[in-house]
């Protein structure tokens, strides 16, 4: 394995980014490996995938699940083939280039190189840093990792954010108990989590750009399950040892 560095991204009804993404991260200067944790898409994304493979048998792979499991759970999928294969560095990157790919350099460095544990592309730790969103959804973005800060009491000030690099020790402890949330909420639990656990967290500053192709994944029922279940959450978070 000539790499270190595993990157996941997740996809449902990618066809229209999947290939421009996996070429722009097989460019960078960084070798990383990339994990395609496609679930069951109809529209043939998963046979991008497989067609580019041949492009970059050591370095692309797919990991296929029957049906729309969440983004949570792809991402633990993701996690755990990962770690079977001694990866150290798991870098969660989205298929719709909302995320700069070349930012996925940055993240890895902060870890790699700074000695931080968990580094996370950060839209909010130096201003707002949203391109192409309505201010309704900038200003429910924002005020959701405001409300996360409230009630878990973590400085992140971007604790939603799904662009994230971990080391691999940080995922070893974590996954040691089941990940409760399957929706974006994911992203906070795995925050918080590691927060907790006393890992070392950086912010990294990134600009966040809307897809301009495909369709969003957000849904009544994700924001639902954030906002209530950061209150479980911080009650279960009473009565667990961290240690």
């Amino acid at each position: 394995m000539s790499s270190k560095a595993l990157v996941i991204t997740p996809t449902y009804n990618e066809k229209e980014n999947i290939a421009d993404m996996i070429q722009a991260i097989m460019e960078l200067e960084e070798p990383f490996h990339l994990l395609v944790v496609d679930d069951g898409s109809p529209d043939g994304t998963a046979s991008i995938v497989k067609a580019l493979q041949n492009r970059f048998p050591e370095r692309l792979f797919i990991l296929e699940r029957s049906g729309k499991l969440g983004l949570g759970t792809a991402y633990v999928a993701g996690f755990q083939w990962g770690l079977e294969r001694n990866y150290e560095y798991f870098l969660e990157i989205d298929a719709d280039f909302s995320h700069n790919p070349k930012d996925l350099v940055r993240l890895l460095k902060a870890c790699r190189d700074e000695g931080n544990d968990v580094a996370v592309g950060s839209r909010y730790v130096t201003g707002v840093n949203v391109v192409n969103w309505p201010m309704s959804r900038v200003l429910l973005s924002y005020y959701a990792s405001a409300y996360v800060r409230m009630i878990t009491g973590m400085s992140l000030r971007d604790a939603t954010a799904g662009f994230v690099c971990y080391k691999d020790t940080v995922l070893q402890k974590i996954l040691q108990e089941p990940i409760k949330f399957i929706g974006y909420a994911f992203q906070i639990e795995m925050k918080f989590k590691a927060w907790k656990y006393g890992f070392k967290i950086k912010e990294v500053p990134i600009i966040f750009t809307d897809r301009t192709t495909g369709v969003s994944k957000m849904s009544k029922g994700i924001i639902k399950e954030a906002v209530f279940g950061v209150i479980r959450m911080k009650i279960a978070s009473w009565f667990k040892k961290w240690n």
